[in-house]
C-alpha cells in the first residue's frame, strides 16, 4: 500500500521554535525552525517512506472560526520578530524540494489536512505528521496520526485504538468532547463546568451533543442537567469551532503530491543557510530500505487530568 504524508506546517514550526535554542546563519539569519522542521518530516520519511507528501499552512487571514467567536485564538501572542521571518524562509525551501504546499484563506491547516484526507480512499495509507491533537478527529481505518517525541529522534503513532486509549472516546467524537469541556488554547468554554469525566459519561449516554441537547431532561444529575440547558448555544458553537472541515475547494491530486526526492536547487539553498546536517540527510546518506511497520501502540490508561492537558 502507498502512502500519502500530510504535515501540519504550523505546528511543526511552533514545536521547532520553541524546542530548539536559537540558531542563525554567520549573517544572522534565524534558522531553528527550518532545521527543526526539515528534521522531524525527514524522520517521518526514514521510517514510513511516502510516495506522496503534501504540507499545509495557515494564512494571516482571519477564518471562519474567528469570525464566529471573535475571541476564538485572540490571546495567543503575536509571533516574534525571529519567527516571522523563518517563515517565507521555510516555504521557499520547501517549494524548491519540491513539495506540494496548500493554504487558503479563511481554513486553518488542519482543514486542509482534514479535506486532503477524504480525498484519499482507503487504497492509500494516510499519514498526518502534527503536533496538534485536534486532528485526531480525523483518524479512521486508512488514517493515522504522528506526533514528534522530545527531540524530533522518535514519533508516536495513533490508530483509532490508540486514540480511544488516550481520550476515552473515538475520534470521531472528540468535536462533541470539546464543545463540552471547551478548549483554553483555542480560547473557548464548552458548557462551562462540564469536566473531562462528565462529559465522557454524557457522550457515553447520548453520543452526541445534538442528541443530549433533544434530551436534556434525560440527563439524571440535575447540576448537570441545567448547567447544559443555560449552555445550549454556547455547546453548539464550541461543536462548531471544534469540527475539522473536511469539504473544502483544494486543487489536489496523488500526481501533484508525488515526491521524487530533493533538488539541486534545494542543495544550493541549504549550503547558504549552512544547513550541513541536512545536507549530509538529504544528499548523502541512503534511504532505508524497509519501510517501518505500523503497528499498534502499547496500551496505556489514561487519567481525566492527562485528557485536559490534551487541549
Amino acid at each position: 500500500m502507498k502512502t500519502l504524508l500530510l504535515i501540519d506546517g504550523n505546528a511543526l514550526m511552533h514545536r521547532a521554535y520553541h524546542a530548539l535554542p536559537p540558531l542563525t546563519t554567520k549573517k544572522g539569519v534565524p534558522t531553528n525552525i527550518v532545521y527543526g522542521f526539515f528534521n522531524m518530516i525527514y524522520k517521518a520519511m526514514q521510517d514510513f517512506q511516502p510516495e506522496y507528501m503534501a504540507i499545509c499552512f495557515d494564512t494571516p487571514a482571519k477564518t471562519f472560526r474567528q469570525k464566529l467567536h471573535k475571541e476564538y485564538q485572540s490571546h495567543r501572542p503575536d509571533l516574534k520578530d525571529d519567527f516571522r521571518i523563518q517563515i517565507p524562509i521555510l516555504k521557499d525551501l520547501i517549494d524548491l524540494v519540491p513539495l506540494y504546499r496548500a493554504e487558503q484563506d479563511g481554513l486553518e491547516a488542519d482543514d486542509i489536512i482534514g479535506t486532503l484526507s477524504k480525498k484519499i480512499d482507503g487504497d492509500v495509507k494516510t499519514l498526518i505528521l502534527t503536533g496538534d491533537k485536534d486532528i485526531m478527529q480525523l483518524v479512521n481505518s486508512h488514517v493515522f496520526v504522528l506526533t514528534p517525541e522530545i527531540g524530533f529522534s522518535k514519533t508516536k503513532l495513533y490508530d483509532k485504538e490508540a486514540v480511544k486509549e488516550k481520550l476515552g472516546i473515538e475520534p470521531e467524537r472528540i468535536p462533541d468532547y470539546k464543545a463540552l469541556v471547551g478548549d483554553p488554547s483555542d480560547n473557548y468554554k464548552g458548557a462551562g463546568g462540564i469536566g473531562p469525566k462528565t462529559a465522557l459519561t454524557l457522550l457515553a449516554q447520548f453520543g452526541t451533543v445534538e442528541n443530549m441537547l433533544e434530551h436534556i431532561d434525560e440527563i439524571k444529575n440535575e447540576r448537570q442537567r441545567e448547567t447544559i440547558r443555560k449552555n445550549v448555544k454556547e455547546i453548539e458553537l464550541s461543536k462548531e469551532l471544534a469540527v475539522i472541515v473536511t469539504n473544502a475547494k483544494v486543487d489536489f491530486s496523488l500526481e501533484k503530491a508525488e515526491f521524487n526526492g530533493f533538488s539541486e536547487e534545494l542543495k544550493v539553498k541549504l549550503e547558504e543557510l549552512e544547513m550541513n546536517s541536512l545536507l549530509r540527510k538529504f544528499y548523502d546518506q541512503k534511504p532505508p530500505i524497509a519501510k517501518k511497520e505500523i503497528k499498534k501502540p502499547v496500551k496505556k490508561v489514561k487519567t481525566p487530568q492527562e485528557q485536559i492537558d490534551l487541549f
